[in-house]
């Protein structure tokens, strides 16, 4: 699918190619905030199942913290269903590629929502938690916090307002590396690898002026020793449509 996406006075154009079947859900990601660290590969490698391969920019190899909250979630051909249209969320992931199309892997992925946590995981073979969240906006400043994974931790939080004017990544750069994905991988208990597309008008970033406390995740991966200075962006939305979850084929 060759889409081209005019945005105010930007004009990006990328190729897609989500699988040729229908996509069956939509949803809205509101004030999207990336925290990216680079980490060392030896490290990460461990993490990441035996069947998927690594994806490196110059290398090295990247993790990224994201919150945001999702709004307008709906079946194909449904309207949104009252209690499961929208929560808040976050998602820590890496960087894959399969047959020479790149995506991400998540380690971990966190709702506010027990029931769209349990379908999700069941549906998607994605590894989903359920956690209480809270989410603020005060003026251009977002306050977002979240239980622990582990009762005895601090609560993770990100304090964070975007600093710029949006932009779309230049091709070829870091940005658009870690940003311009459109499928997840995972894999089943085989460890053999599925593939999700979803497809979206390319991100518009924002640089990013970010507080945060979210030292507990990287210590969950045994990371927080691993990983160096982080870099931010903010994309205030992306509407979204998912495609199923149907395995890998070397044909593709």
């Amino acid at each position: 699918m060759n889409e081209q996406f005019n945005t105010n006075s930007y004009e990006h154009q990328r190729l897609s190619h989500p699988r040729k079947v229908p996509w069956v859900m939509k949803q809205t990601w509101l004030d999207n905030l990336f925290i990216h660290y680079p980490v060392k590969l030896e490290e990460l490698s461990k993490l990441v199942p035996q069947s998927l391969t690594l994806d490196t920019f110059n290398n090295t190899g990247w993790i990224s913290i994201v919150p945001y909250l999702t709004t307008s979630v709906r079946a194909r051909g449904l309207p949104p269903i009252p209690g499961l249209s929208q929560f808040l969320g976050f998602n820590v992931r890496t960087y894959i590629q399969i047959n020479g199309k790149p995506g991400v892997y998540f380690f971990n992925l966190a709702a506010a929502n027990w029931l769209t946590a349990k379908m999700a995981k069941q549906s998607f073979r994605l590894p989903y938690v359920y956690l209480n969240m809270d989410y603020k906006k005060v003026g251009d400043t977002i306050h977002f916090e979240s239980a622990p994974y582990r009762r005895n931790e601090e609560n993770l939080w990100w304090k964070y307002r975007p600093i710029s004017e949006p932009r779309l990544a230049k091709k070829g750069t870091l940005e658009e590396w870690l940003v311009e994905r459109y499928c997840l991988y995972t894999v089943n208990d085989k460890g053999e690898p599925f593939r999700s597309d979803i497809l979206h008008r390319s991100w518009l970033l924002q640089d990013a002026d970010v507080d945060f406390q979210h030292n507990s995740i990287l210590k969950q991966f045994n990371l927080l020793s691993s990983v160096g200075k982080p870099i931010f962006h903010y994309s205030k939305k992306a509407v979204v449509r998912i495609w199923p979850i149907l395995p890998c084929s070397k044909n593709e």
